[in-house]
């Protein structure tokens, strides 16, 4: 790609010079809900060679542009109108800010001369997202566009990436200048120093029981590869943070599982015990570090290197024996360079014994529960019929646990889910992919609450021709919320109970393929129908209330909270 600025000088109107910069920063999608406070930017899309996906709802736009980021490590671009949309898409830029993903936000705003008199869909876009993004800003002069929008593309993926908010003063945007196009923007990278490498090198040849963790984002297909080479060459146990299964083959002998929600109990007491952990990537906030239980605060017991590409992650809430600060990517690259020593034999038969542990965990012929829909033997249908590089996309859930547990994850770049744990993600997620990918096989997990928060969106599939697979778990509940109040306020039922619409008549309103499926045996010819139908489809799927998770039922929480209140 040539990186060098168009420097040509000739007057356009600043909605055409934003476009122009994302050409130059080498954008090839967006995700749009159109509004009229940025007219001028669509007219500047006509005419460009990038691909605009018209959203129903922003927060699904936002979620898409995720997806975008989460894929390819390039940030995902959003543009929304004023106050309301910019709510919406608020959903998105949380996920992207918790999830460590490249997003850039571009908002409609109400004219200048309007300012701090409560014009129509006013906003002070920096009070109301400065929590969640690393920067957001409003671009008050045309001839600045290229300056911020550049600047934009660098904050979003450098460090630890995450989301950037632009405002656009409607009459700013049909200004016009004179001004140059910014360069393409270089992710600013940096290598682990000889000694720090040196020292790493040292703990694993006196490690006993380490494991390695990985999480985070700032990786890719080859840093995955390179890692999964270099566990190989010292049989290193490898685990995975919640929802990052992706980074590492499922199928390798040295992963031993995901630390998340619902994790193989074995896996967590292994990690307490271990005398090293090598923190790759990710943060071991709340969710993986099992409410920050598994390392104690600030100095955990063992011994700790922490790998992470922001500084002001390292020794945020873990003091670590070894932090190196530069992305999973560089670390990758200085690790194959080591001549990594066997482990001891201490260390071999641990590995062997969480692998072992491993397998029988994620056996889904060896579960059962209430119904006639059985989810293991469903798991187990998807693993011989799905190809390895299928996406599989999630929102959140109880009927998420199924597809961390029992999904092979064998390949970088086919898992979309929320880490931060937001509802509705499933189904924007799964347009954006097949957006992006067309050739590859997309399949969405939703619970029936989770379907319907960005339901909609369905018909942005249907308008796109994206045959998408949806897979709508139905125990018509609020499943997650249900099982924590059996467990809070066991028998008494309050405010999580749903009644549901036909979801296979929903698919075949919007223009797609839909089927109910109330049966283990009807589920395989109705995803083999789903899939040769050639439209985006929506597989029904009853699944008995009591089966609220692959380990307990509803009645069983409930008696065993009844006991301890007794």
């Amino acid at each position: 790609m040539n990186k060098r600025p168009n420097t040509t000088l000739r007057p356009r109107i600043g909605g055409h010079i934003l476009v122009d910069q994302l050409v130059a920063q080498g954008v090839e999608h967006v995700f749009c809900v159109p509004g009229e406070s940025y007219l001028a930017v669509l007219d500047g899309l006509h005419d460009q060679d990038i691909q605009v996906t018209v959203c129903r709802q922003e927060g699904g736009a936002a979620m898409m542009a995720d997806a975008y980021g989460k894929l390819t490590g390039k940030p995902g671009i959003c543009m929304v109108t004023r106050a309301p949309g910019a709510s919406n898409a608020l959903a998105g830029v949380h996920i992207s800010s918790q999830d460590s993903t490249p997003l850039i936000l571009f908002v409609g705003q109400i004219e200048r001369g309007m300012r701090e008199r409560e014009a129509f869909q006013e906003m002070d876009y920096r009070a109301v997202f400065g929590t969640q993004a690393k920067w957001v800003t409003e671009i008050d002069q045309v001839e600045r566009i290229p300056e911020i929008i550049s600047r934009a593309f660098h904050v979003a993926t450098s460090g630890r990436p995450g989301p950037v908010v632009i405002a656009l003063p409607e009459d700013m945007l049909v200004e016009t200048a004179e001004v140059a196009d910014a360069p393409h923007y270089e992710v600013v990278e940096s290598m682990p120093t000889a000694g720090q490498m040196k020292e790493l090198e040292q703990l694993l040849a006196k490690a006993r029981k380490p494991v390695a963790i990985l999480g985070g984002s700032r990786w890719d297909a080859d840093a995955a590869a390179r890692f999964a080479d270099s566990a190989s060459a010292c049989k290193l146990p490898v685990a995975v943070q919640f929802r990052r299964q992706m980074l590492f083959p499922t199928n390798h002998p040295c992963f031993i599982g995901d630390v998340g929600l619902g994790s193989n109990p074995a896996l967590i007491q292994y990690i307490k015990e271990a005398d090293l952990v090598l923190l790759i990537g990710g943060r071991m906030s709340e969710v993986p570090s099992q409410s920050y239980t598994l390392l104690d605060i600030p100095v955990p017991s063992q011994t700790l290197v922490h790998v992470q590409p922001d500084p002001q992650e390292l020794n945020r809430v873990y003091r670590a024996d070894l932090a190196i600060n530069v992305s999973p990517a560089a670390f990758t690259q200085a690790l194959a360079a080591l001549d990594l020593a066997q482990p001891s034999p201490v260390w071999a038969n641990e590995l062997s014994r969480m692998r072992d542990s491993y397998e029988a965990w994620t056996d889904p012929l060896r579960i059962s529960h209430p119904g006639n829909f059985q989810m293991g033997q469903v798991m187990a249908h998807l693993r011989t019929v799905l190809p390895p590089d299928a996406i599989m996309c999630n929102g959140a859930g109880n009927y998420a646990t199924w597809l961390h547990r029992f999904h092979p994850f064998t390949q970088y770049g086919t898992q979309l889910a929320p880490t931060s744990g937001s509802m509705g993600y499933g189904l924007p997620a799964a347009v954006g992919a097949k957006r992006i990918f067309p050739e590859r096989t997309v399949v969405c997990f939703a619970g029936d609450g989770c379907f319907m928060m960005h339901g909609q969106e369905f018909a942005t599939a249907v308008q796109y021709d994206l045959p998408i697979v949806v897979l709508v778990i139905d125990n018509g509940m609020y499943g997650t919320i249900r099982m924590h109040q059996e467990r809070e306020y066991p028998a008494r039922l309050s405010a999580t109970t749903l009644h549901n619409p036909d979801f296979a008549a929903y698919a075949q309103a919007f223009g797609g393929h839909g089927e109910r499926v109330e049966t283990t045996e009807q589920f395989a010819p109705a995803l083999e129908r789903a899939t040769a139908s050639g439209k985006p489809a929506i597989l029904h799927c009853l699944l008995d209330p009591e089966t609220i998770s692959p380990t307990t039922t509803l009645e069983k929480i409930r008696q065993q909270a009844l006991a301890a209140q007794s």
